[in-house]
């Protein structure tokens, strides 16, 4: 055997720590896949349950109030029990709750299966970053980041370019739902892979146990100034204004528009699945993912363009003004959407490459675990309040004109924001200006 090949197995060499990223990055697949499935399927999911919007709003709001109760209390159980135990635990709740969700006799025990998805989901997210620091911390730190977050990312896309397409070729949004919990235990495998990994290189090489980095401690409040509570509103204003619309934007797509669910190809379901991602922009669910798909594409750049020329704070201006003309277009007029939704794609790649790096820039580094803690905290706040207040307001309208305009509210008062952000920062030095 040559020592090329070797090296491959070699826990101390770069080879080893890229395939480890693919599993790092795989354990999180499955939840982003299962997170978005409810979207994606939304106007099937209505007709065979007899559910308002509402309703499917609210499954998005279950899990978002798991996540406020449960992410919290993920740091303490990482430190407790260490990234490896505290992964397989998360994990398993994570199929658990794909599991319920696909076998939900009724509305109720799906709800329960968002809560329970929830509770396990975002602390996976929490541990994953952990493993990624234990792993990279000191080398390609960065750039396993984006790796993680582009393959988790995909789940997502696929999500919303195929969740239709399975209801519709194997006869009911149940099968998406088993999609989602069979790709929930594929991220479980990965996840056993990981550990496999870890336990191999721990002993050969030496790895360090990361804490998790957003636990919270009251104490540390004393410590922020406006900027962060700026920046930590604006943080809540712009998720919302994306996330609780994209739960319900292929249902919007098809109730406005009248876009169809699924591509019309042809062939087997392989090929099928292929041509609905050739078919983005003329399908409802591919018209959703236009966000993500901008993201995955432009977002790594985004960093490295920012980490050069500074102007965070501006670039907190330019995506808050993005969030109005493109609900406002989607919500007013009968343009394409696709237009709009690339729009909301811009920014959705410029304000989170400025926002999170902004916080570490100007919390002093022994704070910045609480200052992510609340932040996260505060986001997931308005993640449970607006996938529900999207949804009755469709149902007590009959159309998503009211909605669109909530969602550009959101972009004005982020735009105050931003602005009374920048301000703060010219009187303590631009720091967020600089690069």
């Amino acid at each position: 055997m040559s020592t090329q090949s070797v090296s491959w197995f070699d826990p101390a060499s770069k080879a080893y720590r890229f395939i480890g990223l693919f599993f790092i990055s795989a354990i999180t697949f499955g939840s982003y896949f299962a997170y978005d499935i409810i979207g994606a399927i939304a106007p099937t999911l209505i007709e065979e349950l007899g559910a308002g919007r509402g309703t499917v709003g609210f499954f998005y709001t279950a899990y978002s109030i798991a996540a406020i109760i449960f992410v919290l209390a993920s740091g303490f159980v990482i430190d407790w029990l260490g990234t490896r135990k505290a992964s397989l635990i998360f994990s398993g709740i994570v199929v658990v709750g794909g599991v319920i969700i696909a076998f939900a006799p009724n509305i109720t025990t799906l709800m329960i299966g968002r809560f329970v998805f929830g509770a396990g989901a975002e602390p996976l997210a929490v541990v994953q970053s952990a493993m990624l620091a234990r792993w990279f911390k000191g080398k390609e730190l960065a750039l396993a980041f984006g790796v993680a977050l582009t393959i988790s990312r995909l789940g997502t896309m696929f999500a919303f370019n195929t969740g239709e397409l399975i209801s519709d070729y194997f006869g009911g949004a149940r099968f998406a739902l088993y999609a989602a919990a069979i790709f929930c235990g594929f991220s479980l495998l990965s996840n056993l892979v990981y550990i496999y990994m870890d336990r191999k290189a721990e002993k050969a090489v030496g790895l360090k146990e990361e804490t998790a980095g957003d636990k919270i401690k009251l104490s540390d409040i004393a410590y922020f100034g406006p900027r962060f509570w700026y920046i930590a509103i604006l943080c809540v204003l712009f998720y919302s204004a994306v996330f609780p619309f994209t739960a319900l934007s292929t249902d919007f797509f098809v109730d406005k528009w009248g876009f169809p669910r699924v591509a019309d190809t042809n062939g087997s379901f392989m090929m099928q699945v292929f041509g609905s991602f050739l078919h983005m922009f003329s399908t409802a669910g591919g018209i959703s993912s236009i966000i993500i798909f901008a993201s995955m594409v432009m977002a790594p750049f985004a960093g490295q363009i920012l980490d050069k020329v500074g102007k965070r704070a501006t670039i907190m201006i330019i995506g808050s003004l993005l969030l109005i003309p493109a609900h406002l277009l989607m919500g007013l007029t009968t343009i394409n959407p696709v237009l709009p939704m690339i729009l909301l794609g811009f920014a959705f790649v410029l304000v989170p490459a400025a926002l999170w790096p902004a916080i570490a820039m100007i919390v002093d580094e022994k704070h910045t675990g609480t200052a992510f803690g609340i932040t996260t905290f505060i986001q997931n706040i308005g993640l449970a309040l607006f996938p529900f207040l999207n949804g009755t307001l469709r149902d007590l309208t009959h159309d998503y004109t009211a909605s669109m305009i909530m969602f550009a509210s959101l972009g004005v008062i982020g735009l105050v924001f931003s602005i009374l952000l920048k301000r703060a920062d010219a009187r303590t030095g631009n720091m967020l200006e600089k690069p």
